[in-house]
């Protein structure tokens, strides 16, 4: 082909599009997070790249609210895209023109791992039971309730069935009598009326009316619990989200507002200060009471909290345990149920007629000689048995198979549960992430707040020194004593003595030595004032 030139003017453009891509292909997470925290972008530069950093949380964001809504919380389609979309939109609006409303957004992110997260996963295993479980367990007793009908069904069929066997007897059994009788005393009709049902259609209607009424309250409690449960669910899952806002606000709120809160960390800054001011013997000092917020030290204050609360996720844990053993005894029991009905045999029924009647005339005026006893005729023996079967199963009957529990149910349970108790030790370290957060996007206020903790640590050394200076008012032999007692005081109490007895041993220790001093009146003994400080 031809070979256009390009002019310098496209080069340069081009030169400098591939350079800006470069240059933000390099750029690090720190210089990222730097723009993200940044109150307001430095030039056009740090502009764009905050607003695709917004984008792609905004997205992400997105994606999984909608996916909560249709999953979890099952909206519909239609409403779940336009309240993702709705909340997208206005997310993204947020993070791009309200600095704090970034930092309250970021925090939110090491807020789930608190008491609110918890209680979000609460929420969404309890909707997973509810959707899932609570099905599966109704779905199972309707079966056990069908095979219960087909039982009742067939037995009483083949129960309405034996009354025919009942009606041959009681024809072949006039027509015995009947043969055997003489003319004279032979009624018009000597066979036995049994009164049989033939029209069984009335009795397969009424049960048939009781199973669907049956069914129908069944299906009308299921279908009320999971809309109840449903509701429930998401009017706390929304409380749940609102209050996460509400305490990640709060958070910043009182780390703009008051210097003393949740400060107690040895930070780069005051380690800056205190370096700066040749104070760094205040942090060695005070190292049991300041903790390094990169470090993974719990202090005991922090770890029984942590105990109390995986008690509680154990309560929670013995709960859904106790739903899931009811859905595996549900199944077991409808398994059952179905196995058996289906290997029950027909029961044999056998029915045996033994009789022997005499027959004689009781009517003396039907008789020629009114002096003879009656006279009486053999009707013969009658001696027949007849068989039947009765019927408890049949193929015929509609009978849903159980359904087992769903393994990836059980699975998705345990692993957001596994996530609950690493949250309940986790929740410190959240904490000190949230406190990190703040700091990076108002720096200017962290380093007053490690002024505040560097004066406070200032004022207490002082006051240590100047406590220590009053009780050593003198150099004389009696404080040599007064040490000797206290450490003495000391040995006592690391072999088991009471601390009371041992403070009232240095006491009186004590007075007795300053008495000796005050007795014979030697030159600097000291004053009252520095033995009752000391």
């Amino acid at each position: 082909g031809t070979f256009h030139p390009v002019c310098r003017g496209q080069i340069l453009v081009l030169g400098d599009l591939l350079w800006h891509c470069s240059f933000s292909g390099k750029l690090t997470i720190a210089e990222l997070w730097s723009i993200y925290s940044k109150a307001v972008p430095a030039d056009g530069r740090e502009l764009w790249t905050l607003f695709l950093q917004c984008s792609c949380v905004t997205v992400v964001i997105g994606a999984l609210f909608h996916n909560w809504l249709l999953a979890s919380l099952e909206y519909s389609w239609h409403l779940s895209v336009a309240m993702a979309v709705s909340f997208s939109l206005l997310l993204l609006l947020a993070l791009l023109l309200v600095h704090p409303a970034r930092c309250v957004f970021s925090m939110i992110m090491p807020t789930l791992g608190t008491k609110q997260g918890r209680k979000l996963l609460f929420s969404t295993c309890t909707m997973i039971a509810v959707v899932n479980i609570t099905p599966n367990i109704i779905s199972n007793i309707k079966t056990i309730l069908q095979v219960i009908e087909c039982i009742c069904k067939n037995s009483s069929d083949s129960l309405l069935n034996s009354t025919a066997l009942l009606d041959k007897v009681a024809w072949e059994f006039g027509d015995a009598i009947q043969e055997i009788i003489q003319p004279l005393h032979k009624p018009m009709n000597g066979h036995f009326r049994f009164l049989l049902l033939h029209n069984k259609s009335l009795i397969y209607q009424q049960m048939h009316l009781a199973g669907e009424k049956i069914s129908r309250e069944f299906l009308s409690v299921e279908v009320l619990l999971k809309d109840s449960i449903r509701v429930a669910n998401r009017l706390v899952a929304g409380f749940f989200m609102l209050y996460l806002c509400f305490e990640s606000t709060w958070y910043l709120k009182n780390y703009l507002t008051n210097l003393c809160f949740d400060n107690f960390y040895i930070t780069k800054e005051l380690e800056r200060l205190a370096m700066d001011r040749k104070a760094a013997h205040l942090l060695v000092g005070s190292s049991k009471k300041l903790l390094r917020p990169t470090g993974l030290k719990l202090s005991w204050e922090e770890v029984v909290p942590c105990l109390v609360r995986a008690m509680l996720v154990t309560v929670a844990l013995v709960l859904m345990l106790v739903v899931v053993a009811m859905d595996h005894f549900a199944f077991s029991v409808a398994d059952t149920a179905v196995r058996k009905a289906a290997q029950l045999s027909a029961v044999p029924v056998s029915l045996s007629i033994k009789y022997k009647v005499s027959a004689g005339v009781s009517c003396p005026a039907l008789s020629r000689d009114p002096t003879l006893p009656p006279k009486e005729s053999p009707l013969g023996d009658f001696n027949r048995t007849y068989h039947h079967h009765l019927i408890f199963s049949s193929a015929h009957c509609r009978i849903s198979p159980p359904t087992p529990p769903n393994p990836s149910v059980l699975l998705v349970v345990g692993l957001l549960f596994c996530i609950l108790y690493a949250t309940v030790f986790l929740e410190t370290y959240a904490r000190r992430l949230c406190r990190r957060i703040a700091a990076s996007f108002f720096p200017s206020w962290e380093e007053k707040r490690a002024l505040h903790l560097y004066r406070k640590l200032s004022r207490r050394h002082r006051k240590e020194q100047n406590c220590g200076k009053k009780a050593r008012p003198g150099h004389g032999w009696w404080w040599k004593s007064a040490h000797e007692d206290f450490f003495q005081t000391k040995s006592d109490r690391m072999r088991g003595n009471s601390l009371k007895l041992c403070q009232e041993r240095f006491r009186l220790d004590m007075r007795k030595n300053s008495f000796k001093v005050y007795g014979t009146g030697c030159p600097g003994s000291p004053s009252w004032r520095g033995l009752k400080e000391l």
